[in-house]
């Protein structure tokens, strides 16, 4: 049997690689995808082959994630309950069409994964699995399957005389380039107040430098394209923004999250770049669109952003919505400048060829003003529906 494992080095794929052996008595390949993960590529390939592997490929994927995720989803201000910027549920799919096309490449018998029966990530994985592999190659879940604790799987680990990875702490963390998550040990109590230790990306605000950060972020057609003037790919823009952000405490997410699954999780996440660019990119987009564009479009966002959440990359409407969304973006082109002070962000200003924005109409000095008669006829006219049924249904009494 020929297994193709989606393997990060950590504890769980480690402990998953060996169990496919013994177990099930696999020839494992292991698929690393990078995805900006950068401590934890550190000696990955090495372990996987320590533990069996016959073969191992780590892909590079870091481009097509800032590209073909990461920018749709700043399109679209994808913040899952307006706190939790997509980074894990953005690069689930992407990892498992990488694994699949391994599989279909090495001709493997089955795919499998590291995701228990808790949480969101088995979702997504066997979603995407199930639309890109054809229907004889298996997908196998063995934490899932066998209900391995974290404990249990140190003591398998040991007892065939592996190594715990040193990635193993008392917290669990998933991380690219979008978002830090960290779960685990005292963060599990929703009424205890995150340890420092479990910050990597971002200082404590009460620490953070004295004095503000200045950051002016270029957009073309709803993408980030450039920092204080100086232009650059995703990938260094991302990176650029959470180590200079991140220094200055801002980034920090700490919030009771609604599970794929049906339960309520208590997640706690860095991400500096995605909370400012998203800020930054909803600005801009009110400067340019029309109040019917941008309400009509909340409405695509939210629906978007909980598709993502969900595992549901693959369906039809995510797709549809895409294209609006693109769409709506193709003017949203400018400039946002913006403050961030000991965990703090502030906007202080943005500007777009594309804006409707008029300070000769708006200015209360010297602007334009509509007329007496104008002002009156709009009055009417905008409230009469109101007007007519409160009068008809004899509500005026209850105002």
């Amino acid at each position: 049997m020929k297994v193709v494992l989606a393997y990060s080095g950590g504890l769980d794929t480690s402990t998953i690689l060996l169990l496919l052996r013994k177990m099930y008595n696999a020839e494992v390949i292991t698929v690393t995808v990078d995805v900006g993960q950068e401590e934890e590529l550190e000696g990955v390939e090495e372990r996987a082959y320590k533990l069996g592997a016959v073969k191992h490929y780590t892909i590079d994927a870091k481009k097509e994630f800032a590209e073909k995720y990461i920018a749709p989803a700043i399109k679209a201000n994808g913040l899952y309950e307006d706190a939790y910027p997509l980074g894990t549920a953005l690069a689930r799919p992407l990892i498992a069409a990488k694994v699949a096309e391994i599989a279909i490449k090495e001709g493997a018998d089955a795919v499998a994964h590291g995701c228990t029966s808790k949480g969101n990530d088995q979702v997504r994985f066997e979603l995407t699995l199930k639309a890109l592999l054809p229907e004889d190659i298996e997908i196998i879940a063995p934490v899932r399957k066998h209900m391995l604790t974290r404990k249990q799987s140190i003591e398998l680990l040991r007892k065939y005389g592996y190594d715990v990875p040193s990635t193993h702490s008392k917290y669990s963390i998933d991380e690219n380039l979008w978002t830090r998550s960290i779960e685990g040990g005292v963060i599990d109590d929703p009424a205890a107040e995150p340890p420092e230790d479990a910050f990597a990306w971002t200082v404590d605000p009460s620490k953070a430098p004295d004095t503000p950060l200045s950051l002016e972020i270029g957009f073309e057609k709803g993408v980030p394209v450039s920092i204080n003037g100086e232009k650059m790919d995703l990938v260094k823009l991302i990176e650029t923004l959470n180590r200079l952000v991140g220094f200055h405490g801002y980034g920090r997410i700490d919030h009771i999250e609604n599970r794929v699954v049906g339960l309520k999780s208590r997640e706690v996440y860095e991400a500096p770049a995605a909370l400012t660019l998203i800020a930054a990119h909803r600005d801009l987009e009110k400067m340019v669109l029309t109040p019917r564009e941008l309400r009509f479009k909340r409405l695509a966002d939210t629906v978007w952003t909980d598709l993502v959440y969900s595992g549901l990359w693959v369906e039809p409407l995510r797709i549809h919505l895409q294209k609006f969304i693109d769409s709506v973006n193709e003017y949203v082109t400018g400039t946002v400048k913006l403050k961030v002070y000991k965990g703090s962000l502030t906007i202080t200003g943005r500007w777009s060829p594309y804006s409707s924005y008029s300070k000769e109409v708006i200015d209360y000095n010297e602007g334009w003003y509509p007329s007496d008669e104008e002002a009156r006829g709009f009055i009417t006219l905008h409230g009469l529906h109101s007007l007519a049924s409160i009068k008809a249904r004899g509500l005026s009494n209850l105002l």
